[in-house]
């Protein structure tokens, strides 16, 4: 794992600071190199909130797991406590959950990155499974009140991937116009292109609702750090999955 990780970081100096990321879920074989190359770039924070798409069906619409440490290969990550509350207090729409977070595997990707780079890492979960604008707004609102309150920075992550399946030039496409809209910082382009263009990407809930998160707290520009698809692993340019790494700071 740990020589993996070494691996797929791209780490640069200087370290810059971000407000939030968006970043893939793939297995690392196919989405890490996009993930690493992103998370190389940040410093980070303490504290982070990451928000992933709810793949299973488990549990309710919208997901935070509280209180309590998440296994990862290493060690463990513990669950910012107060955080998790304080953005609970501020939602009328999110839960306080376990059961959507177990068979997850959108946010706990996430961690070992997080984990190497910020050993005392703290960390707010969210699962959403909802992807209507109200729903994601609520989230998004939520958190930016408990962060922007917080005595500390808190980085926000945003787990997804892009379109699903297709063949690598409708994907292409398809991927560009998901980006331009998470590059606008706006919520109601992403969730309309999402829609109107029929683009798999199973994460729209999360990356609207870091988008409104994000706004919330000053970010006015974002900027992308890679993109690519599986076919540059697989070599199968006729069913690709798109990963993009982006950077809000």
């Amino acid at each position: 794992m740990d020589r993996e990780l070494a691996r797929l970081l791209r780490e640069t100096e200087p370290k810059r600071s971000a407000r939030g990321l968006v970043v893939p879920h793939a297995g690392w074989v196919y989405s890490g190199r996009v993930a690493g190359e992103v998370y190389g770039q940040v410093r980070l924070p303490r504290l982070a909130v990451v928000l992933g798409p709810n793949h299973t069906g488990l549990g309710p619409a919208g997901s935070l797991m509280a209180s309590g440490r998440w296994a990862v290969p290493g060690g463990e990550v513990s669950i910012a406590a107060g955080l998790a509350e304080a953005i609970l207090a501020a939602s009328s729409v999110l839960e306080a959950d376990e059961l959507a977070h177990v068979r997850e595997h959108a946010i706990e990707v996430q961690l070992p990155f997080l984990r190497r780079l910020r050993p005392d890492l703290g960390f707010v979960p969210i699962t959403l499974m909802r992807s209507d604008l109200a729903f994601c707004a609520d989230v998004g609102r939520a958190v930016a009140t408990a962060v922007k309150d917080w005595s500390e920075p808190v980085l926000l992550v945003c787990s997804t991937d892009l379109n699903h399946y297709e063949p690598q030039e409708v994907s292409n496409r398809k991927d560009r116009l998901a980006i331009d809209a998470l590059l606008s910082l706006g919520p109601e382009r992403l969730l309309s292109t999402v829609r109107e263009h029929r683009i798999s990407m199973c994460g729209v809930a999360p990356a609207v609702a870091a988008l409104v998160a994000v706004t919330e707290l000053g970010a006015t520009t974002a900027e992308l750090v890679r993109y690519e698809t599986s076919a540059s692993v697989s070599g199968d340019y006729d069913r690709v999955v798109g990963y993009a790494g982006l950077m809000i700071p």
